[in-house]
């Protein structure tokens, strides 16, 4: 019978290439604490149909480029089929469903329910994967969760009641942790940046159809501000980011890489702060150190020894 820690220990990843992963996670997370925020400034001026869709069309198009110009060799048939699910997760999912969600509610509101992305993500990994993280690990980032939960809503004067704008938000945040568990193992054989230009090519059919759509039923008017959000939303938030993001997880363990990502609504709520002139006090500022140091504890828990 195999002795279970020695397979644990073969299972587990060398440390550098854990601290590179945890790198690359961080890089990936600091790209995409913007994306509340400036779909807040771009849902001013342009519709939420056009900022979730056309921003994907926009990335689709340097995907391509990119996939052309290095004459990439295309997936296998079974790696379509788990391209689909990182194309409805990251590529459809979570651009739209946070888009008509900020129309209705400010991005410290929409951070707070996005702090739940890394424990969703650590729980699909689980699911989807053989990665047994230890009860530790768990409990650091049930603590961080709950801890993310808290400092962003006293950031926000409270959640109030659940309203449709928080139901957009919890669905944005299971597309994504389906998205960002598959497409990190799909980085593992086709690599981080090709991954996320696979599945924007994918989905550039559709994302195109509803890009035309929301321009034929509400042409765009909007400032130089906004579409300067939105261009950041196309090319990094929708592209670039993953690039980093995507090669964290790779290098993983996944379940542990995805929790430096509860350091992303601190991130945005200060930008949302700078940007918007949302509140910031003493009590979203401590409670953005407690979800750092949980962060820290969870990517310990699985440091080898």
């Amino acid at each position: 019978m195999r002795d279970h820690s020695s397979a644990t220990a073969l299972a587990t990843p060398p440390l550098s290439r854990i601290r590179t992963g945890l790198w690359w996670g961080l890089l990936g997370v600091a790209a995409f604490s913007f994306t509340l925020p400036l779909t807040r400034i771009a849902v001013e001026g342009m519709s939420p149909l056009f900022i979730g869709a056309g921003r994907a069309v926009i990335a689709a198009a340097l995907a391509a480029t990119a996939l052309a110009v290095t004459r990439q060799r295309p997936p296998t048939w079974s790696q379509w089929r788990r391209l689909a699910l990182v194309a409805a997760g990251v590529v459809a999912g979570f651009g739209l469903l946070t888009s008509f969600a900020l129309e209705h509610t400010s991005a410290s509101h929409g951070a707070v329910v996005v702090a739940l992305l890394p424990a969703a993500t650590a729980a699909t990994t689980v699911l989807r994967t053989r990665e047994h993280p230890p009860s530790r690990f768990w409990l650091a980032a049930g603590a961080g969760a709950v801890a993310a939960v808290a400092f962003a809503a006293l950031g926000n004067g409270g959640l109030g009641r659940l309203g449709w704008p928080d139901l957009l938000l919890f669905a944005a945040v299971a597309a994504a942790a389906v998205g960002y568990t598959e497409g990190g193992l799909l980085a593992r054989e086709l690599g981080a940046w090709q991954t996320i230009s696979w599945a924007l090519v994918l989905g550039a059919p559709v994302m195109t159809a509803a890009t035309a759509f929301a321009v034929a039923d509400e042409p765009v008017s909007a400032t130089p501000v906004q579409w300067g959000a939105f261009a950041y939303l196309a090319a990094v938030s929708m592209y670039l980011g993953f690039f980093a993001w995507y090669r964290g997880l790779a290098l993983g363990p996944m379940a542990q890489v995805s929790q430096v990502q509860l350091v992303q609504p601190v991130m945005s709520i200060a930008w949302a702060a700078l940007l918007l002139g949302e509140p910031l006090g003493l009590p979203t500022v401590l409670g953005g150190l407690t979800v750092v140091a949980c962060a820290a504890l969870a990517v310990r828990s699985r440091l080898p020894q």
